[in-house]
């Protein structure tokens, strides 16, 4: 099976941080790191899998930088050197992304006891892309959506004190970006030594776009602006350009990152009356009580 990805990102500082504390990985895990040079890369998915990921640092005074930037590339290190060779057999990439991800937020955890890194932390949204499907971690609230023929969704669930007031009826969608506590997460990379990965799996179609990004960009567009934007552009590269354009247009008060790839080589096309749903499935999702 061909698999192949179109892949563009950018990272930007914003217009209010001095810092970017904001970090993508775009990796072929039998090949290594793509880099971050402009343009979109293409290339063919080895039998291993690519590794798209983003991650929103906290922390101050550099810490977030080093954290968001430790957490992906501990990820990558902890997936290349668990995954098995291709010739093994059946491989279960869900769990493999699982444990790499509780890998990284342990190098993460006792990074962070060092002075002067006290309490940092990350978000991660990771997405392994391999012939199985996209694999998709989640810790905190970046997020990953899904654009498809003509549509465009949410595949992650934001690990927020704001979401969960969302969920039981508390607040009305309207006010979310507003509250005070849009910025509170319930839990990030190394700020515990354990974490809970919210997991799920997509099931590919040929043309599928796979949208990551921080919330410096989802905060600042919704989702239909989003899919206007991808769907408008020349090409990835033009879409994310104008998608940073638009969150600093907006104030740019945060970090904005956003990472974009589109999928083709031998996969089915979306067949006729399916849906996103039909296609996504919850593998473990992310409860956690909230303190009153």
């Amino acid at each position: 099976m061909t698999l192949q990805l179109t892949v563009a990102a950018r990272t930007d500082t914003g217009r209010v941080r001095r810092i970017n504390e904001d970090a993508f990985l775009v990796a072929d895990v039998e090949r290594g790191a793509l880099g971050d040079a402009p343009g979109a890369h293409q290339f063919e998915v080895g039998p291993r899998g690519a590794l798209l990921a983003v991650s929103d640092g906290m922390g101050g005074h550099k810490a977030g930088e080093v954290a968001s930037a430790l957490t992906l590339a501990s990820l990558y290190r902890a997936l290349a050197g668990e995954r098995p060779p291709p010739d093994s057999g059946p491989v279960d990439s869900d769990a493999l992304v699982e444990r790499a991800v509780k890998v990284a937020n342990r190098d993460v955890y006792e990074a962070a006891l060092q002075p002067g890194r006290e309490k940092m932390g990350a978000t991660l949204t990771a997405v392994l892309v391999d012939e199985a499907g996209a694999h998709i971690a989640e810790i905190g609230d970046s997020r990953a959506y899904l654009i498809r023929d003509g549509a465009i969704r949410q595949v992650t669930h934001d690990q927020s004190y704001v979401q969960v007031l969302l969920d039981v009826g508390a607040i009305a969608p309207e006010e979310a970006s507003q509250s005070p506590m849009r910025s509170v997460i319930l839990q990030a990379m190394g700020q515990k030594p354990r974490v809970a990965v919210a997991l799920g799996r997509l099931a590919l179609r040929w043309g599928d776009c796979l949208l990551l990004c921080t919330d410096g960009l989802s905060g600042a567009l919704a989702p239909e602006e989003l899919h206007a934007v991808v769907k408008s552009a020349a090409d990835l590269h033009a879409a994310c350009d104008r998608l940073v354009a638009i969150a600093n247009e907006r104030g740019g008060d945060d970090n904005i990152t956003v990472l974009l790839a589109k999928v083709s080589g031998d996969l089915p096309v979306p067949a006729p009356g399916e849906r996103i749903e039909d296609t996504f499935d919850v593998l473990r999702s992310f409860d956690a009580p909230i303190e009153r």
